[in-house]
């Protein structure tokens, strides 16, 4: 046990992907870095052995695109969770303070950041960093859910007054916020984070294009890429940075002209 990190052997730290490995790998030691889980698992089919001995890779089929992605979170993941709780990790978001956990987030069933852009208070959230308790990944195989993708979506509106119905207990917007930055919270307050776009100001633009530079599959970028652009333009080194987004874009909108 080490002295210096969060313990949290009550929670498996679990990561699935048949792309950008290498930086889903560099999250989960992000993240393990300060906290000590009970289990670390990296759920893949890609040919890898990680460097850091903590995270066990468990093979499996390709996963394919990201229905496939929610697909495998809602059906099977969970036939290989023991711990009370699993806390999903993705290449864009993980740990970054373990100082701000709090234990009453175990108290609840499903934590992920709040989704602003609902008013309706089904706004807890989203799944690319999320924790969720066993019993929430076992009725998310019960007949009766509704199964959706993406899975965070089917979780946290489509089947939460059903799942709230079988006592899911969900947190508060606030709540969600302290546990992870997104769309919304502060990551500089946030045990974790998700999104692209907050990388730059958590881990820092140096770090960031290290990732960037592994990426295989670049996809998720274009979302709020003016946003993340204009981060990197004004950094250091910025404008051949740029040119390499730009460019990476522009392959990127060709290659998917040409598969229709």
């Amino acid at each position: 046990m080490s002295a210096s990190r969060l313990s949290l052997p009550q929670v498996t730290l679990c990561a699935a992907s048949s792309v950008n490995v290498a930086a889903t790998i560099r999250a989960l030691e992000y993240s393990l870095a300060q906290v000590e889980f009970g289990v670390c698992l990296l759920f893949t089919d890609a040919a890898i052995t990680p460097g850091r001995e903590e995270i066990t890779v468990v093979p499996i089929a390709p996963i394919t695109s990201a229905a496939a992605y929610s697909e495998f979170l809602l059906s099977r993941m969970i036939d290989h969770i023991e711990t009370s709780h699993c806390m999903i990790a993705q290449w864009d978001g993980h740990v970054l303070n373990a100082k701000a956990w709090r234990p009453d987030f175990l108290d609840y069933d499903y934590i992920g950041a709040s989704w602003p852009q609902f008013t309706d208070g089904y706004d807890v959230g989203n799944g690319g960093f999320s924790l969720r308790s066993r019993a929430m990944m076992e009725n998310c195989r019960h007949p009766d859910f509704q199964t959706f993708h993406p899975e965070d979506i089917a979780i946290g509106r489509r089947n939460r007054g059903w799942l709230e119905s079988r006592g899911m207990r969900f947190p508060s917007r606030a709540l969600a916020d302290r546990f992870s930055a997104e769309r919304a919270g502060d990551p500089s307050t946030s045990f974790g984070y998700h999104g692209v776009w907050q990388m730059i100001h958590t881990i820092g633009v140096d770090a960031f294009w290290d990732v960037y530079r592994d990426l295989d599959d670049r996809s998720t970028v274009r979302h709020d890429f003016a946003t993340i652009l204009k981060q990197i333009r004004r950094e250091k080194g910025g404008d051949g940075r740029t040119i390499r987004l730009i460019a990476d874009r522009v392959r990127y909108a060709v290659s998917t002209r040409l598969k229709r």
